[in-house]
């Protein structure tokens, strides 16, 4: 009986071998046989096609049509392309400063010097609008031309000629380029006397050195409840995302692991030193822009029971990259695992391998999510991001408040408030004056601002579907009747929503003055999420409950 037991187990390895190898050298014959089709096609389109193909721009459209339908995180990164470093880093050479398009004068316009750049310390100020670069003109250029143009090699000077208002002639500005570091921490502070407050930005590499500082800087300042900001944050390294989980929770705790088709991309990440701080109460606020690392972070101290999470459910990406050099001494990003965090669930939201019926690519249904459970017993589910403790998030705004928000107009207002006042208050006390908004007001009704709202669309729509179906010309009245009470007062209307615009204002007003840093704290005055999170630090008894049920 062991004989043929035995004998049967062998029959059995040998018969799954065999079929894996058929498998094996089927899947490979396929491989073989389309990519002998796209040389065939190639080679005759670029004998036979009326004109003359680029090589380059043919095959590199051919492999980014083919990337886009793995997943949007499988990229290639041509040799020249410095983009994949700056994700890595955090690092770029170039003048240190945000652009945008100016839709009036059809130039790109410097939104932000980064307050210690080359741009800033040379004199370049946030509304000068781009000329040319090194005598090239850039008119009606997209901004991510006018940016490469701008970057470049460490050392290297060109010349930058802006023109600005209230004066009467461009500006001619010789900047030396240097490597840009953008900042992990843009800003953290003492909230009250005990919270402290930390906005993390990304996790690039030396962000646990630039938390562990922040943190230790606010324990000396009385800090006793924290409250850590990853909304918005994009994510990037492993590595850095467990090595600040490692600040709050003991050593040798298992963080996330990794599974992917290659053993190699198995991987278990584990806290390696001791601690920084493991029993300071702390809310981490997230968003649907909190992704990747940032997931890890808020969705381990989860996991462990370390800390509130608040806010709106995250982005869900649960794929992990490595990168592989290209022949070309390119780079290939490519998804190569997932990543589970301490309780065993992978929160990867997106499926797309399966479409949707249009061609959207589909998420996991709450219904079909499965159970996991924290250290301390709470359940946590799958499949959909990281679900927060205790939800909160911002109110919806008019479409009128994103579109003046958004709009050059504003840009101008500030531009020229700023000519007028050489100094303002602090940023955590800056108010806009009511005579300043009620000035705000009528220049945005002076200006050519137009805000595109929804009522608009639909009535272009209804218009259109009403001469389709015959009955137009009998409504016609009623819809001019329609469109007359729906059309907006704009002055009304941004008096009406001044409580929800100011902020704005006031935000791109003081980020002229203290950068960044004194954007993000300004931010916090009008930020209601944040004050849920200071309310809810301020009862122990609450915050606790909500860990311990």
């Amino acid at each position: 009986m062991k004989r043929i037991l035995f004998l049967s187990l062998i029959f059995s390895l040998s018969h799954s071998l065999i079929l894996s190898a058929q498998r094996t050298e089927s899947h490979n014959a396929e491989i073989g046989r389309h990519l002998e089709l796209f040389d065939d096609i190639y080679r005759q389109l670029d004998l036979y096609y009326v004109d003359t193909l680029s090589a380059d721009t043919t095959i590199r459209w051919a492999i980014k049509s083919m990337l886009s339908h793995v997943d949007p995180f499988t990229q290639y990164y041509p040799e020249d392309d410095d983009e994949l470093r700056q994700m890595a880093t955090g690092k770029y050479a170039g003048i240190g400063s945000i652009i945008r398009y100016n839709q009036q004068e059809e130039r790109a316009m410097i939104v932000e010097p980064y307050e210690g750049s080359p741009s800033q310390l040379a004199g370049v100020q946030a509304g000068d609008i781009i000329l040319s670069i090194d005598e090239t003109d850039v008119l009606r250029k997209p901004t991510d031309e006018v940016s490469s143009m701008l970057r470049g090699e460490p050392g290297t000077s060109f010349q930058l000629r802006v023109k600005r208002m209230d004066h009467p002639q461009p500006l001619t500005f010789r900047i030396t380029r240097k490597t840009i570091q953008t900042p992990t921490v843009p800003y953290y502070g003492m909230a009250t006397d005990s919270i402290g407050y930390i906005y993390l930005a990304n996790f690039t590499t030396g962000s646990t050195q630039v938390m562990r500082h922040a943190l230790s800087d606010l324990r000396s300042q009385g800090m006793h409840q924290l409250v850590l900001d990853l909304r918005d944050n994009p994510g990037g390294s492993i590595d850095e995302a467990v090595n600040i989980v490692n600040l709050f929770v003991d050593k040798g705790q298992k963080v996330v692991y990794t599974k992917g088709k290659l053993a190699s991309a198995n991987r278990e990440y584990f806290t390696t030193s001791e601690p920084l701080d493991t029993q300071t109460p702390i809310v981490v606020l997230v968003n649907g822009s909190s992704a990747s690392a940032a997931e890890i972070l808020s969705g381990s101290l989860q996991d462990m029971d370390r800390a509130v999470i608040m806010g709106s459910r995250t982005y869900g990406k649960g794929l992990v990259q490595a990168i592989h050099e290209v022949s070309d001494r390119g780079n290939l990003k490519l998804t190569v695992s997932r990543y589970y965090i301490p309780s065993g669930r992978c929160i990867q939201a997106y499926d797309y391998r399966h479409l949707t019926a249009d061609g959207r690519v589909g998420t996991v249904p709450d219904s079909l999510t499965r159970v996991f459970h924290t250290q301390g017993g709470r359940e946590v589910r799958d499949g959909g991001g990281i679900k927060p403790d205790v939800e909160a998030q911002q109110d919806s705004l008019p479409s009128i408040v994103y579109d003046a928000v958004q709009s050059d107009q504003l840009i101008d207002f500030v531009t020229r408030y700023t000519h007028e006042h050489p100094t303002i208050a602090p940023a955590s006390q800056f108010r806009l004056a009511d005579d300043d908004y009620d000035r705000f007001v009528r220049h945005m009704a002076a200006s050519k601002f137009e805000s595109h709202r929804r009522t608009d669309e639909v009535m272009k729509i209804l218009r259109e579907a009403a001469r389709l179906e015959g009955c137009y010309d009998r409504a016609a009245e009623a819809f001019d009747t329609l469109e007359a009470r729906l059309r907006p007062d704009l002055e009304g209307e941004l008096l009406r929503h001044r409580d929800a615009i100011r902020p704005y204002v006031e935000d791109e007003i003081v980020s002229r003055y203290y950068y960044q840093r004194g954007r993000t704290q300004h931010l916090l005055l009008s930020d209601r999420v944040f004050d849920r999170a200071v309310e809810l630090l301020r009862n122990p008894a609450r915050y606790h409950k909500i860990l311990h049920p």
